[in-house]
C-alpha cells in the first residue's frame, strides 16, 4: 500500500533547500490567523513545519512560534528562513500523532499540506484539539478535490512517481465534518485558487530540473487579462460554487 513516510520528506526538502523555488502560501494562512485577533504572546504550533515561512511571519507578528516535524530535513530549512528573517521560533522533531506537548499548551494550531498525507486523518486531528486550549483556534489547510491537480496527482500515484508516496484530498463539506467530529466548532472557511496555474507550475519545475532554464516563479502579468481574471476571482469568491473551484481549501475552528 502506498503511503507518504519520512523518507519521501527528507528527499523533497534537501532538494528544495534553495527555498525561493517553492511557491508560498501568499499568507492565506496567517492572514486567516491574523484576522481572528492580535497573537503577540501567544503560543502557536505549526504541525508538519515546511519551509515554516507561515510560523517566521506569526513571529513577526509576536506570536511565540513552534514548529514540529518528522523530517529534519524540513527543520533546517525552517531553521534557515527564520534566521534569514532575524526571527527566533523553536523546532521540534517528532511525531504528529503523538505530540511531546501538555493538553491545552496552544492558543493556536494549525497546518497546511499535511492532512492530505494520512490514511485515517481523524487521529491527527483529535491531537491537535488534545494541544488546543479552550477557545483556541485550529486552522486545516488542504487541496481541494475537484481540481486538476488531483488528477495530474492520482495519475503520478499509480505510477509511484508521486513525490509524496500518496496523498488524498477533500471537498469543503468533508473537512469541516472531520474537524466537528474532532471536537472543535467550525468558524470559517477559506479558499484560494492556483496563481500561476498548474501548466505554467509544471513546465517551471521540468525546466528547472533538467537544468534547461530557471523560469521566475510568477510569470509577467499581462494587465488586460489579469485585470480580468481580478475581477471575476472577486465576483466569485466565497460563493458556494467557489469551493469547487479552488485549488486548496481550509476552516478555521474553536475549541469548544
Amino acid at each position: 500500500m502506498r503511503k507518504s513516510t519520512e523518507a519521501h520528506w527528507t528527499r523533497f526538502w534537501r532538494e528544495r533547500a534553495a527555498i525561493e523555488d517553492v511557491y508560498p502560501t501568499e499568507g492565506r494562512v496567517v492572514d486567516q490567523i491574523l484576522a481572528e485577533g492580535p497573537v503577540e504572546g501567544r503560543r502557536i504550533l505549526e504541525v508538519g513545519a515546511g519551509s515554516g515561512r507561515d510560523s517566521v511571519a506569526l513571529a513577526e507578528a509576536g506570536a511565540t512560534s513552534i514548529l514540529l516535524d518528522y523530517s529534519a530535513a524540513s527543520l533546517e530549512v525552517a531553521r534557515g528562513v527564520a534566521s534569514g528573517a532575524g526571527r527566533s521560533v523553536h523546532l521540534i522533531r517528532a511525531d504528529a500523532l503523538r505530540m511531546p506537548f501538555r493538553d491545552g499548551a496552544f492558543q493556536v494550531v494549525f497546518h497546511q499540506g499535511l492532512l492530505e498525507h494520512f490514511r485515517d486523518p481523524l487521529p491527527l486531528l483529535l491531537e491537535n484539539v488534545r494541544v488546543l486550549g479552550v477557545g483556541g483556534i485550529l486552522l486545516v489547510d488542504v487541496p481541494q478535490r475537484f481540481h486538476l491537480y488531483t488528477v495530474l496527482k492520482h495519475f503520478l500515484i499509480a505510477f509511484g512517481a508521486w513525490f509524496a508516496g500518496w496523498e488524498t484530498e477533500f471537498t469543503i463539506d468533508e473537512l469541516e465534518r472531520l474537524m466537528k467530529k474532532a471536537g472543535v466548532i467550525v468558524t470559517k472557511r477559506y479558499g484560494s485558487w492556483m496563481v500561476p496555474g498548474l501548466l505554467y507550475r509544471s513546465l517551471r519545475l521540468v525546466l528547472l530540473r533538467s537544468r534547461v532554464a530557471r523560469l521566475p516563479l510568477y510569470p509577467p502579468p499581462v494587465p488586460v487579462l489579469s485585470n480580468l481574471a481580478l475581477a471575476v476571482r472577486k465576483r466569485f469568491r466565497n460563493t458556494k460554487a467557489s469551493f469547487y473551484t479552488y485549488f486548496v481549501i481550509g476552516a478555521l475552528g474553536r475549541k469548544g
